[in-house]
């Protein structure tokens, strides 16, 4: 029996979705800007090289910001003939590179607070304007993760996620600045280096699991355990599935797609197994959060348990030899209709013919056997079986 399946479409680049991500991603720019704007002008004026390097800092967010941007617009196209699976991948694409963004952030406060340890000598006390300065930025960054993590929840974008984690990372780093000012002002600038190395480690942890999660996506890593036999539940859980042959998962952007391969009786019509198909697709979306598409192949037990129908002739060259075989019997010219089955290695033929053509000399048994006998010498074919209408 021939496959069946149907494509869903990808729903998990919504309107809303993409209204409320490009939201996110605007107020983050803005703020930004503004924020470079405060720490540089003020940073230079107050003699504090820590606040004019975040505030570049933050100038980095506002590109990472941009890069958003061009994935939400990108990655919400539909399909097209070269990207027959969506655009989704564009945004996990984005996580890596944020993920690395903030791998690099961490390393250089890491080298910064290291120089700070090697060379006290070069802190400049700077005025107490940059300390509320500094104290302002980690306020805003600190608001700023709250909000785009919220929305990054709402709608499963992990590449929103990592652009949450980057302020947050903006915000240790202010707070780092703070504490180094501080530091600064009282005789203790050393607590800065400190806690600046402490800081850039968790910072490199959060960069690490981003990129790792990007990468295991775009190698096509499969669903977890519990997903994977919550679907295996779902699909036996259809009337008519005799068993799972295969599964295969993989993750596109915030969604799952699957291949499945299902095992049903061989003696099933075409659009019966089609209809059982339909019905697995259906449940598994239904059913299964991170499901979206699902491809079902159908399988008969002949295809697992038994000798491979491989090579086996279609139709056309069967209908030849066939009516080279019958070419004898004229009862055969009376053949409404011939439904083929795959068994086992061989193909069992059912040929429909009307009552009509039993003559008074032949019998239903008769004209049986001889469709039987016509055939015996041909490996390829197995049954014969004659039914009348």
């Amino acid at each position: 029996m021939s496959s069946a399946g149907e494509h869903s479409h990808f729903d998990t680049s919504s309107p809303t979705r993409y209204a409320a991500s490009l939201r996110v991603a605007v107020v983050n720019i803005t703020a930004n800007f503004m924020l470079t704007t405060a720490q540089v002008i003020i940073g230079i004026f107050g003699h504090s090289q820590a606040l004019v390097a975040d505030g570049l800092h933050t100038l980095s967010d506002t590109l990472a910001d941009l890069l958003v941007i061009f994935a939400l617009k990108h990655g919400r196209k539909g399909a097209d003939e070269e990207h027959p699976y969506g655009h989704e991948r564009i945004e996990t694409a984005v996580t890596m590179i944020l993920g690395i963004v903030l791998i690099g952030v961490a390393v250089g406060i890491g080298v910064r607070a290291s120089m700070k340890l090697l060379t006290p000598g070069a802190i400049v006390v700077p005025s107490a304007l940059t300390l509320w300065a500094a104290l302002g930025t980690l306020v805003a960054k600190e608001a700023m993760y709250h909000y785009t993590i919220n929305t990054a929840n709402r709608f499963g974008s992990n590449m929103l996620r990592a652009s949450a984690w980057h302020h947050r990372s903006d915000a240790l780093s202010s707070l780092i600045v703070a504490a180094g000012i501080a530091g600064s002002l009282i005789g203790f600038a050393y607590l800065d280096a400190i806690a600046a190395i402490m800081v850039a480690v968790m910072i490199i942890k959060v960069g690490i699991n981003l990129g790792w999660q990007s990468l295991r996506e775009l190698v096509d890593t499969g669903l977890g355990t519990e997903d994977l036999d919550s679907i295996r539940q779902a699909i036996l859980s259809v009337s008519g599935v005799k068993a799972l042959h295969l599964l295969r998962t993989r993750r596109v952007g915030g969604q799952a797609l699957a291949d499945v391969h299902i095992i049903v009786d061989d003696r099933l019509s075409v659009s019966e197994g089609h209809q059982i198909s339909e019905m697995v697709r259906a449940t598994l979306v239904r059913e299964i959060a991170p499901l979206t598409d699902v491809m079902v192949h159908i399988d008969t037990e002949e295809d697992v348990n038994v000798l491979s129908c491989a090579g086996l002739p279609l139709r056309d060259e069967l209908q030849k030899r066939l009516d080279n075989y019958f070419r004898d019997i004229p009862e055969a010219r009376l053949i409404e209709h011939m439904t083929l089955h795959y068994l086992n290695g061989r193909i069992d033929v059912e040929l429909l013919l009307s009552q009509d053509a039993v003559s008074h000399s032949t019998s239903v048994r008769q004209l049986a056997r001889q469709f039987a006998a016509a055939v015996r010498n041909d490996r390829d074919i197995g049954n014969v079986d004659v039914h009348f209408h």
